[in-house]
């Protein structure tokens, strides 16, 4: 990239706040469809087992194709991948939103997937070129748009129940579009240009073959709760998705231009900061999306109730990502600040563990949801930090797209597993308060077990830094080293 393609400093935040709203956005269409879950199976026939693939369709092509954009993006530049992307995400929402049919319907939303594959590793990669030579702002930047993803997941959930109660569930997906108009039109001017770092074609085969490993395992275990963990289809598709995967990495290591070089994990900290975005994800997931049933099955909150209770915990992870996680960063390390905040994230999780059928808000939900949120603004910012910058400049879109599937196929696998555990304790229960009190708690536990993995092998695998505390920052002289810059 060239000096000269660099925005002026007064406009670099303005690009910041077009990339967090990216980011916003793409974490949101995860969670605003939930409360119109029920309108949209009643409107277009999804039967109770199909349901879920309106929340999964996206999640999958989104996880299955985030290191494809992430290769694009360094190939054909960041900038063109991040518009693209919201292209795609624009007809995506159309599609979902006109659809009166359940193929339609999944077939929007796995455009939305697509689009925010595309948008997601880009997003990063910009933010690196804007700001990875100042290792202060570096940190400042990415606290501002790691709060964006926590603010859309709350915010989608506030969202939709105000939508689904006070409009129609099409604008859940509707929503996106005069954002997407605006986003195409800020985007030039905001962002840096540059043709992208990379060389080489694009590995299709290695594209098509971790998305269909990805997408069969996601599969196999979110369907596992509802065909049985020991029938013959479930392991039978979970052994395959494992094949593809092991295939994937076969090709990755034969060709010349694989999608995902595997010498990029010889970067110190990338393979263990990744693995602590997958469980961080993995445990933070889960704890949104029972703490939400138990506010509306247990308590008895409506939509828009149920989404204005979670704004607290939604405020203070802004607050603690944009205040209390570079200070904590400073002042401890990337490593001790990891470790810190899973197990903090683990204490809340415990402590929503501990909730009642005939609980209240103030005492079993409000203080147990700021200890994890605590926790989650502790550790989401210096891990991922950590896993971009452990990355050359040339390979930063990859470096984002596997930190970004990371997550995101966490965030699946973890929803997954603590379904199933929830199911086994109760959770399938409806109307019985004391039987589903009892599967949210388990889910609520077991996703604070993930969490104190998390920080056990955080602590195990991390190594510690330099002795400056930030990430090292991509300084301009290593960008104007980088083939095609």
């Amino acid at each position: 990239m060239s000096a000269r393609s660099v925005p002026p400093a007064a406009r670099r935040w303005w690009a910041l706040a077009l990339i967090a709203t990216a980011q916003f956005m793409v974490i949101m269409d995860t969670s605003i469809i939930g409360v119109a879950l029920p309108r949209i199976q009643d409107d277009l026939g999804f039967s109770q087992q199909n349901l879920s693939w309106v929340f999964n369709a996206y999640v999958v092509a989104f996880g299955g194709l985030l290191l494809l954009g992430g290769r694009l993006s360094d190939l054909f530049g960041a900038r063109r991948l991040f518009s693209a992307g919201w292209v795609v995400l624009l007809a995506g929402s159309a599609v979902a939103g006109a659809a009166g049919t359940v193929g339609v319907e999944l077939t929007g939303r796995a455009l939305q997937g697509v689009g925010a594959a595309l948008i997601a590793p880009a997003a990063l990669t910009l933010l690196m070129m804007l700001f990875g030579s100042e290792p202060r702002e570096l940190t400042k930047a990415l606290s501002l748009y790691g709060a964006a993803a926590p603010a859309g997941g709350t915010a989608g959930v506030f969202l939709g129940g105000v939508i689904t109660e006070y409009a129609a569930w099409p604008w859940v997906f509707y929503i996106n579009i005069p954002i997407a108009v605006l986003a195409l039109a800020a985007a030039p001017a905001l962002m840096p240009g540059g043709r992208g770092g990379a060389r080489g074609s694009v590995d299709v085969v290695g594209a098509l073959t971790v998305t269909a490993g990805l997408g069969a395992v996601v599969f196999a275990v979110v369907r596992a709760p509802e065909v049985g963990w020991d029938a013959a289809s479930t392991w039978t598709v979970l052994a395959g998705g494992l094949v593809l995967l092991g295939a994937f990495l076969a090709v990755q290591a034969s060709r010349r231009a694989p999608l995902m070089p595997l010498s990029i994990f010889r970067a110190p900290n990338l393979g263990a900061a990744n693995l602590a975005q997958l469980l961080l994800g993995g445990a933070w997931i889960p704890m949104w999306f029972f703490l939400n049933l138990y506010l509306q099955r247990v308590l008895g909150y409506s939509a828009f109730p149920s989404g204005a209770a979670l704004v607290p915990m939604t405020a203070l992870i802004m607050l603690g990502m944009i205040v209390l996680a570079p200070r904590a960063l400073g002042r401890l390390g990337p490593k001790a600040s990891i470790v810190t905040g899973l197990l903090v994230l683990a204490a809340g999780m415990g402590w929503l563990a501990l909730i009642r059928p005939d609980g209240n808000y103030w005492v079993d939900v409000l203080p147990a949801s700021l200890v994890a949120a605590l926790g989650m603004s502790l550790a989401f910012i210096p891990s991922l930090g950590t896993a971009l910058s452990a990355a050359r400049p040339e390979e930063g879109g990859l470096a984002s797209g596997i930190v970004n599937t990371s997550y995101q196929v966490g965030s699946a696998l973890g929803l997954a597993a603590m379904t199933a555990i929830a199911a086994s304790f109760g959770a399938d229960r409806p109307g019985d308060l004391p039987a589903l009190t009892d599967g949210f708690s388990a889910a609520f536990a077991g996703a604070g077990l993930v969490a104190l993995a998390g920080a056990a092998l955080a602590a195990v695998t991390l190594r510690t830094p330099r002795p400056e505390h930030a990430p090292a920052p991509v300084t301009p002289a290593e960008h104007e080293k980088a083939p095609g810059h």
